[in-house]
């Protein structure tokens, strides 16, 4: 029997104003901040300095300078910065510094996506080179029986996303009753619904925490309550408001007639020399494989990245991007934190985002390290 006056399903509407979407790009304070101090002057662990040093890494960025000093200090702490801006270093130098000091010392890095996870890894690994400490990452998509094998050993240092870490605890693999450190990476997502449960049992297990960081891009003021949950009295560094997106990016709109093929528009932005690495934008798995599809049927070097693709598929597609073997990385939100790709030339958003804070995160996947890129969101 066919139901023929069956409702449609409630789809999410965009809280955006598409007015708020055309901005110049203009010299951000991000951009323009010169530290009038060294990494020298931090008074870390000499072996962490040399792999400072060794890195090419003379002058902290605004969120390093403000933060690292509190951080080492032993304060909890809230930092506000924009994409790009240095922030995992500035929780990282302080916490190798203490792993360095007191080898008791552990940290546990939460983030929202597997690329994220794995970026802060990596950070922490080429900042700790030769100096023997051992980090594990444990993300979903990946063998939990080889993470329960890394789980066995010491590890001063886990990153990891909340799913597999609490399947872990579960397991009775990973015990966080003598973790010192938290920091909550892209804290404003890890505090969303779709992670606080996850997060506050975390949290609860680590029942010698000494200290607690909070790092993000953005703020949602609604969740003031609730980030009083997890730290002291925190020193709060806000090197940009958390609710404004990048100055670095010129923002623009793309109005679609009624007339027009809405691929064939943006097949015709994409075809352009001046696109040279993009990163395209889409609401749901369904559309990025289709886009996807189409992109390639068209003669562009086109992947795609969302949570069905398997975390091997996601990496070598990352990879390929990275490389310039692909020129075009389409991709759900999952895309939106954590990917630190150099020299992407353009975001698009082929649908208005639901949020501002997604599109804050989205577009600050350009414009970084001081230089300036281009946004482009679809409007109907």
């Amino acid at each position: 029997m066919q139901h023929r006056n069956r409702k449609p399903k409630n789809k999410m509407v965009s809280t955006i104003d598409p007015s708020t979407l055309v901005k110049k790009a203009s010299g951000s304070m991000e951009n323009n901040f010169v530290s009038k101090i060294n990494f020298s002057d931090f008074e870390v662990h000499n072996a962490l300095a040399k792999n400072i040093a060794a890195k090419g890494y003379e002058r902290p960025t605004e969120i390093q300078e403000k933060a690292i000093p509190s951080l080492l200090a032993g304060n909890d702490l809230i930092g506000i910065a924009a994409t790009g801006t240095g922030k995992t270093g500035a929780f990282l130098i302080p916490i190798i510094h203490q792993i360095l000091i007191n080898r008791e010392t552990t940290a546990l890095v939460v983030v929202p996506t597997r690329e994220l996870a794995q970026q802060v890894q990596d950070e922490f690994n080429s900042l700790t080179k030769g100096m023997g400490i051992h980090s594990s990452c444990f993300i979903g998509g990946t063998n939990v029986n080889k993470d329960l094998e890394k789980a066995r050993r010491k590890n001063p240092f886990i990153v990891a996303t909340p799913g597999r870490l609490n399947d872990l605890m579960s397991r009775k693999s990973v015990y966080l009753n003598r973790t010192s450190i938290l920091v909550l990476d892209e804290f404003d997502r890890m505090l969303d619904m779709g992670f606080i449960h996850d997060v506050r049992k975390i949290s609860s297990a680590m029942t010698n925490r000494k200290q607690t960081l909070l790092f993000s891009a953005t703020v949602d003021k609604s969740q003031e309550k609730l980030i009083l949950e997890f730290v002291q009295s925190p020193v709060r560094v806000n090197v940009n408001s958390g609710s404004n997106a990048s100055d670095s990016v010129h923002q623009d709109v793309i109005k679609v007639g009624k007339s027009e093929n809405k691929f064939d528009v943006l097949l015709s932005m994409l075809n352009k020399d001046s696109f040279e690495k993009v990163i395209l934008f889409a609401e749901t798995k369904r559309t990025a494989d289709k886009i996807s599809k189409q992109l390639r049927k068209s003669g562009l070097r086109s992947d795609v990245i969302h949570g069905n693709k398997s975390q091997n598929y996601r990496t070598k597609a990352i990879k390929q991007f990275k490389s310039g073997q692909t020129k075009i990385l389409v991709a759900t939100d999952v895309a939106a934190r954590g990917i630190d790709i150099d020299n992407i030339t353009h975001v698009v958003n082929y649908q208005l985002p639901r949020t501002m804070d997604s599109y804050i995160h989205r577009i600050g996947r350009t414009g970084r390290a001081g230089k300036t890129g281009m946004a482009y969101t679809f409007i109907n």
